[in-house]
């Protein structure tokens, strides 16, 4: 029998959030951190951070996290690896070292043998295993479409903690994976992706974003999140506002799946990219050569187990690009820089 699970769902992986706009009505008045009488709550979600951190000492902190999403790809094993490996990537984004982690399943027995749920499971513990955790419990329920993720555990010490709203002016930006992933799986969804970029796809959303712990150690990262369902325009304006600053960045340096455009050809745009557009456009200003049909399909296109976002000094640079470099990771480069808050969050020139 051959399944294709995003046949079983009307979404897949980070795509199927809520717009960030919505969500903040939803949470207006639901922020819980230090500054709501929580001290040992380092990281509520009134900063809209990755993940909740909790001081459990004078020198180490707990970082708790849940991740969960439809299927993304057919494959149940596949979208076992993913979903584990985005629902883990909140800790490394974090500067954290994951510990154990707990499954959340959703699956429609009617319409789905338990076989099937039973690969997604399999491959949850591939990845958990390569993060060096175990699955150590969970819950399931009987729902209308396939459900699957991770609520995450980890550690971190106070002093390698990572925010995504402590970055400083002059601080250069770093995007460790390529954009595209909402268009590619929309477009295995229709039956029009091919099969080499399905290998490319499913790689890139199986690869964990280890360094994370490694970037932990590094004062100079000032800030650092992973690009997930809001796009990057959606988490650099959250990494921008939260530090009251502004980015520069240069479009023709941000990384592209090389065969995305393809796809944007032949309109294979995910719903969520409106949405993600809708929320952050009015604080993001293109400068002249830019292909903005182009740009507003991308940049807002919703990513599962996106590249982690890094503020880092320019004096560390070099240092980071090492980490990087020696962790596999080829996207390395510079993609812009923040500057003193200006009227718009972002600016995007063409070079």
């Amino acid at each position: 029998m051959n399944i294709k699970l995003t046949q079983h769902s009307k979404g897949g992986g980070c795509g199927c959030k809520i717009s960030p706009a919505i969500l903040s009505e939803i949470l207006a008045a639901h922020n819980v951190g230090a500054k709501n009488n929580v001290p040992q709550l380092l990281v509520g979600n009134d900063s809209r951070d990755d993940a909740a951190v909790y001081q459990i000492d004078d020198t180490t902190a707990m970082i708790s996290t849940t991740d969960f999403f439809m299927p993304i790809v057919d494959d149940a094993f596949s979208f076992g690896q993913i979903a584990a490996a985005n629902a883990i990537s909140d800790v490394y984004a974090m500067g954290g070292k994951p510990i154990f982690a707990l499954a959340v399943l959703g699956w429609p027995l009617t319409n789905l043998p338990a076989s099937e749920a039973a690969k997604v499971m399999e491959g949850a513990r591939k990845t958990c295993a390569e993060a060096g955790i175990v699955i150590a419990g969970g819950h399931s329920i009987d729902s209308q479409d396939p459900i699957f993720g991770l609520v995450v555990n980890g550690l971190v010490p106070i002093e390698n903690l990572k925010r995504n709203d402590t970055a400083q002016a002059g601080d250069i930006l770093i995007l460790t994976k390529p954009l595209g992933v909402g268009i590619m799986a929309t477009a295995q969804k229709r039956g029009v992706l091919l099969e080499e970029d399905l290998t490319f796809l499913v790689n890139q959303l199986t690869t964990i974003n280890k360094a994370g712990e490694a970037l932990g150690k590094i004062k100079q990262v000032h800030a650092m999140t992973d690009v997930t369902g809001f796009g990057l325009l959606g988490h650099l304006t959250e990494m921008m506002e939260g530090s009251n600053l502004t980015a520069e960045i240069s479009y023709n340096k941000i990384p592209i799946i090389p065969a995305v455009r393809n796809y944007i050809a032949q309109k294979t745009i995910p719903g969520a990219t409106a949405r993600n557009w809708s929320s952050c456009n009015a604080g993001v200003s293109f400068g002249a050569g830019i292909d903005e049909a182009e740009a507003t399909k991308l940049l807002p296109d919703p990513q599962t187990n996106g590249g982690l976002l890094i503020a880092v000094s320019p004096e560390a640079l070099e240092k980071v690009q090492a980490i990087l470099k020696e962790l596999g990771i080829q996207y390395i480069h510079p993609i812009g820089t923040c500057t003193e808050a200006k009227e718009k969050r972002i600016y995007i020139t063409k070079d």
